[in-house]
C-alpha cells in the first residue's frame, strides 16, 4: 500500500501529463487559426487580398474556389503586358465612343460616327 501514501508532487508522470495538455491546447489553437484563414483551400469563399497597397512592391492575391493567383506590381504606373487597342472619348452627354486602333478601323469608326441618324 505504499502507492496510496505517495505524494502527488513527487510523481513525475503528473508533470508530463500537464505538458501534454498544454501542447494539445496549442495545437487546437493553431488548427482553428488555420481554418479561419481566408486564403485557406478548405474554404469555398472568393477572396481578394491586397498587400502593401499603393507601394511599388504591391501584391494582389486572388482566390476563386480552390485556385489562388498572385499578381505582383512592377512599380511603374501604366505598365503591363497589354497593348494599346484604341482610344475612348467621352462626349458632352456623358456617353463614350471607342475608336479601335489602326487605320482601317479608324476610318470605319469615323464613317459610322459621321453618318446622319434618323429620328
Amino acid at each position: 500500500m505504499r502507492f496510496l501514501d505517495e505524494d502527488e508532487e513527487l510523481n513525475p508522470i503528473l508533470s508530463a501529463v500537464n505538458l501534454i495538455d498544454v501542447f494539445l491546447v496549442i495545437i487546437t489553437a493553431l488548427l482553428i487559426a488555420l481554418a479561419q484563414n481566408p486564403l485557406s483551400t478548405f474554404s469555398s469563399d472568393d477572396v481578394t487580398v491586397i498587400k502593401n497597397p499603393g507601394k511599388p512592391n504591391m501584391e494582389v492575391i486572388v482566390k476563386k474556389g480552390k485556385e489562388i493567383k498572385q499578381y505582383k506590381s512592377t512599380g511603374k504606373v501604366g505598365s503591363g503586358e497589354g497593348v494599346r487597342a484604341g482610344v475612348a472619348y467621352k462626349m458632352a452627354d456623358g456617353s463614350f465612343i471607342y475608336v479601335p486602333e489602326g487605320v482601317k478601323a479608324q476610318t470605319e469608326a469615323m464613317s459610322v460616327a459621321t453618318k446622319p441618324t434618323r429620328d
